[in-house]
């Protein structure tokens, strides 16, 4: 069995590749940081192959597809790569949000189409979406990342029932994290306002979840409570308390 994991140069992604190898699994890192790729290739040996790709290039993810689509022994497809920035929407400068769009929403939809129509074909596999708890929120300060990861969160949502309709053995969920001890911070500009998990648990979480068939997994009490609470307030005062929870976040 094989898996193909995005953004695994570092972070969730880096952790999920390690978990997946000890759990038997062999695995294809992509990354666009060559060598850091390394670095882990080094660490999981022959169980791991790595493939240089900037997923926020849509003619890359495409190759990336046509180059291993023929592979029968990729049973599962990890979208980890992304990155946030935090500031105000009218000041955070357009590329960085056009190469945001790119990296979280416009990867996603096409390697979760691309792999999802063979894995529908052969009737298995596995599909694990990393999103964040900030899919389910509008987020003041950080508003491209939150609608990026809302995006995600739908799109899982979707499929997974049009999966179900159809009696498809193919899975397919969505990791909503919330403060996870990567790099992911200081690329966002943020400093976390509440303790971070560890990348490692926030794997064995997120591929736990998949294995298990859950749709939306969401790891720590604290976040389902934040799930949940949307459920009880009008989304305009979530949105006025996600201001202020981000204005503290920021640096």
């Amino acid at each position: 069995m094989k898996a193909l994991v995005t953004g695994a140069s570092s972070g969730i992604g880096r952790d999920i590749a390690r978990v997946l190898v000890s759990r038997g699994w062999d695995v294809i890192l992509v990354a666009r940081r060559a060598d850091k790729l390394m670095d882990i290739k080094k660490e999981l040996g022959k169980h791991a192959r790595c493939v240089k790709c900037d997923v926020s290039h849509i003619e890359e993810c495409k190759k990336l597809h046509e180059v291993l689509h023929n592979d029968d022994e990729i049973q599962m497809l990890v979208n980890c790569a992304g990155f946030g920035k935090c500031g105000k929407f009218t000041d955070i400068p357009l590329e960085e949000e056009l190469r945001m769009i790119d990296t979280n929403v416009t990867a996603v939809h096409i390697l979760t189409k691309l792999f999802l129509q063979d894995f529908v074909k052969r009737n298995r596999g596995y599909i694990l979406n990393v999103a964040s708890v900030a899919g389910f929120f509008s987020g003041p300060l950080m508003a491209t990342y939150y609608a990026t990861k809302n995006y995600v969160v739908s799109l899982t949502g979707a499929v997974s029932e049009e999966l179900k309709r159809s009696n498809s053995r193919v899975k397919i969920s969505a990791f909503c994290p919330g403060p996870v001890d990567t790099e992911f911070n200081k690329v966002a500009n943020v400093s976390f306002s509440s303790a971070p998990i560890s990348s490692k648990a926030a794997a064995e979480q997120a591929i736990d979840g998949l294995m298990g068939g859950k749709l939306y997994i969401v790891p720590t009490v604290k976040m389902k409570c934040l799930k949940f609470v949307k459920r009880l307030l009008p989304d305009k005062l979530i949105t006025h308390f996600c201001y202020g929870f981000q204005k503290r976040k920021k640096h």
